[in-house]
This record gives C-alpha cells, structure tokens and sequence, in this order.
C-alpha cells in the first residue's frame, strides 16, 4: 500500500463494492445485504447526514436494536467523516441521558422503537432526533435512510485516517462512563488480516451492535470481503442456527456464550463450515478449550486478551491453549506489552485509542508516554507469555499482604461444588481487609462451607490468601455485554448485607 494512501473505513466498504458487490457483507435472520447494497446504503446514509449538517467529526449518537440498518448507519457515518457513537438498546432514557451529554452530539438516530423516547432525549440536548428508516425504502419521508436516494459514491474529500471513527461507551467493570475515541487508523489497522488471507471469513456475532467488538467483528470480516452475520440473541439455539444457515467459518464468544453451546447438543446442527472457534475477555479454563476441541475437532481455538482501549494486545494460537493453560499468550501482532513495576500490564501500539472524549485527565491517566495502562495485573513467563492475576483497583490489602482476587479465584473455582466465584475484599478492622469468596453452586451440588474452600487452597496458596469469609449466591452480577464480574457492585450489596 503506498504511503501516501489513508487508511479510511469508508474504503472497505467502497473496495467491496467494486471487488465483490453481489457476495453477502452482512445478515440477520432471513434478511441479507450484499458488498453492493451496504455500499449504496452508506453512501445514502452519508449523503443525508451531509444534508443535515453533519460533518467530519461531528458526533452521531445510534439508538437501535441489532438490525441491517445500523450497519448501513455505521459504514455511512465512516464515508461522511462523522463519529459513530451508538448506544446500548436496552438502556432507558434516564441511562442515556448523561450518555448523550457527555458525547456532545450533534444528531440522534434512533429506531423506531425507540425514537420516541429519544426525541425526548434530544430536545434536553437541544438537537435533533431523526428517525433511521428502513433499508427496504418503507419509512417515514424524514428517515435519515430516506433524506437523500442519492447512491453514488459520497467521500469527504477533507477526512484524514487520524481523524476519529468511533466512539464507544465504557466503564469497565465500574466507574463513571468515559467515551473511548478510535481514528480511522487504529481501526483499520485492528482488523486487518494482511495480504495473504486467501478465503473470505464468514463470522457470527453474539455482541450488541453497541459493543465495540460486535463492529471490530465486522470489519475484520469485511476486511477479507467476508461477511458479518449476526446472531439476532446470544442464546446457543440463535448462535448455531446462525452458523448453520450462514455457512459460518468463525465463531467469537466470551466464554460464558462458549458454555451455552456446550450444554446443548450441537450436533443438531450442520457446523461443518466452522473453522475458527475465538473466546477472551475473561478467564478461559482449560476444560472449556479441552471441550471445544472434542465438540469441533475441525477447528482451532484461539483466545484473545484486550480492550476497547487497546485493541487485541495479546494472543494465545491454538497450537498454545493446551500447553499454555491460564495464559492469554504473547503480544498479539503490532503490539509490546510490559509490566510496571507493581504489575499493571501496560501496552503500546498503533491502534490504540486516541483517548477518551472531553477528559483530559482520565486519559492523561490511562496514556502515559505512548503506553496505555490497563488496570490490569499480569505475569510473564520465561516465554514472554502472559496471565492475568487481577485488577490494580482490585487488589486486596490484608495484614500488609497483597492479594490478587484472579489467582485466588482459579483456585476455588476447582472445588466440585463451586460452579462460579468472585473474590473481593471486605473492610475489617483488624486486617484492614479480608478476603471474602462469593459463590454460586454447582447444580444439584450443596453449597461449599468455608472450611471446604480453605482445604482447597491448601498447597496452592499462602495461608494469607485464603478466604475469611463465604457468601453464596444465586449470580454473580455482571456487565450485560461481556460478562464481567462487577466486583464494587458485590461489595456494596455485600456491606449491605452486614457481617455474616
């Protein structure tokens, strides 16, 4: 690629069009759209957004379910140089509003279940709610999808590949909402395969179309001139019905979507297409990889470690995940990882965010001299192999000790009787802190009793990181699009609750 050539997101799109125009970019359920129709669906969503006003790096906020149009939308935005900043659909109008606020958009598109509650919004913001339309030209004559029929190619001639793309909501496991800024560049160069790709992927998303994996999936599809099918729901029955009728090559899912499939019996389905089975963003155990393999032998697994911040910062191959269990690899293609001196992983690439949106002071926090801190406590073997232990904010302090909830955790998660289990620290007067297991039993298994889990760790962990205290559970409260654990919200229902 010459040097001189910017690397836009828009160009995907409008490359597929030339290259593969009737082959499928993306699907849902019964409906298909192909490399040609995205294309003149972004360059209408681009032309209408011109017509509004918008322009490069105004921000556009997306409120709407998982649908065909919200591609169309995010691919017109790239094509227009706008930012594309969509919002979880199953947030309320109290939820988004400070959501809204903090993005300073200029425009809201919402879907029609939801555009009344979004005018609402708007009119608080003092902009405009447009509704998005449909992509089968039956919608309302002021639908963003019906301002402009115009389909002949829009590009902005001033948009630079350092400009931003996107903007994602985060706040990790806890925390205010901060907005994570992507350039084109960063997300060009995150999904892109190379040169040598020789087959299209044909991948299934589980994500919300509000969740910056479920377009990295996307792009990375497009990217080979594949396609992105999404799934409709996470359930197992949608997934593997999805990769059946879309002949899937790829499946990503955090390991909790991984179970699902396997507690049902998958041979129902035609998956003879699958060839690349992906999980990450929380622990992996080795039984769930041991249980893909015998499941999918056609296969390989891989498992990613990374953030919407960073990118994929590690990788672990699959000629790795039996031989390396724990660990999520070495620093995935483009990226450096090293440890500060209290363990905080700490990465450098040339995708990482820009930063987040009006905050100067958490990003000065988060990018300290082109290295982005993760929060997160790792360990490196003598093969530059990574695992994560922990959470800096969530490290444990008792009786002067540290104490990291991740290797405590692996630990209890052996027990027969524990089917899951967070670790936290509980404020005690004399230790300062205690480590305290919350636990939800295995099915049809009596709950474990304190004693039980302490003998578990016998051998496996100094005295000091045993538990001091056990709470069971129904479930542990976690995010509703990655499924981490929201360890402030067990504290604080567990203080609620008083000592045991």
């Amino acid at each position: 690629m010459d040097a001189s050539t910017p690397l836009l997101i828009g160009d995907i799109v409008r490359r597929n069009a030339r290259v593969v125009p009737k082959e499928i970019a993306a699907s849902l359920g019964a409906e298909a759209l192909s490399h040609g129709a995205l294309d003149a669906a972004a360059n209408r969503v681009a032309w209408g957004l011109r017509s509004l006003g918008v322009g490069v790096g105004d921000r556009i906020l997306a409120w709407a379910d998982g649908s065909l149009e919200v591609l169309a939308l995010f691919a017109g935005a790239a094509k227009c140089g706008a930012v594309f900043a969509p919002l979880d659909a199953r947030l309320g109008s109290d939820e988004v509003a400070p959501l809204a606020r903090l993005a300073r958009p200029r425009l809201l598109v919402a879907d029609a279940a939801h555009h009344e509650a979004a005018r609402a919004v708007a009119d608080g913001l003092g902009i405009r709610a447009v509704p998005l339309g449909s992509l089968a030209g039956a919608a309302e004559p002021d639908a963003l999808l019906a301002l402009d029929r115009r389909s002949d190619d829009f590009a902005a001639p001033e948009l630079r590949e350092t400009d931003p793309h996107v903007l994602f909501f985060t706040s990790g496991s806890t925390g205010r909402p901060k907005g994570v800024v992507l350039s084109h560049r960063a997300n060009y160069l995150r999904t892109f395969h190379g040169v040598f790709r020789d087959a299209p992927e044909r991948t299934v998303c589980m994500f919300p179309l509000s969740h910056m994996a479920a377009f990295t999936l996307a792009l990375s599809a497009w990217q080979t001139r594949g396609e992105i099918a999404l799934s409709g729901s996470a359930t197992a029955e949608a997934i593997l019905d999805t990769a059946e009728r879309r002949r899937a090559t790829r499946i990503y899912g955090i390991p909790s979507i991984w179970q699902r499939i396997l507690a049902v019996d998958t041979g129902r389905w035609n998956t003879s297409s699958l060839r690349e089975l992906d999980t990450g963003t929380s622990a992996v155990p080795l039984e769930l990889v041991r249980a893909l393999k015998e499941r999918f032998p056609a296969t390989v697994t891989r498992i990613y470690y990374g953030s919407t911040e960073a990118g994929s910062a590690a990788t672990l191959g699959d000629a790795d995940v039996l031989r390396k269990p724990g660990s999520v690899g070495p620093p995935s293609p483009g990226a450096e990882i090293r440890l500060g001196a209290d363990g905080e992983i700490q990465v450098r690439s040339a995708y990482l965010m820009d930063g987040y949106f009006d905050d100067p002071e958490a990003t000065a926090a988060a990018l300290r001299d082109g290295w982005f801190h993760t929060g997160d406590l790792g360990e490196l073997d003598g093969e530059g192999y990574l695992s994560i232990v922990g959470r800096v904010r969530e490290v444990i302090r008792s009786g002067g000790e540290s104490i990291a909830p991740g290797e405590v955790e692996a630990v209890l998660a052996r027990h027969p009787s524990v089917a899951e289990v967070a670790v936290v620290g509980m404020p005690d007067p004399q230790w300062g802190e205690i480590v305290c297991a919350v636990v939800v039993p295995a099915p049809g298994a009596a709950p474990p009793a304190l004693a039980d889990l302490q003998t578990c760790c016998e051998g496996r962990l100094a005295g000091f990181k045993k538990p001091r205290r056990l709470e069971i559970v129904r479930a542990l409260p976690r995010t509703p699009a990655t499924g981490q654990v929201q360890r402030a919200l067990l504290v604080q229902a567990l203080a609620a609750r008083g000592s045991p």
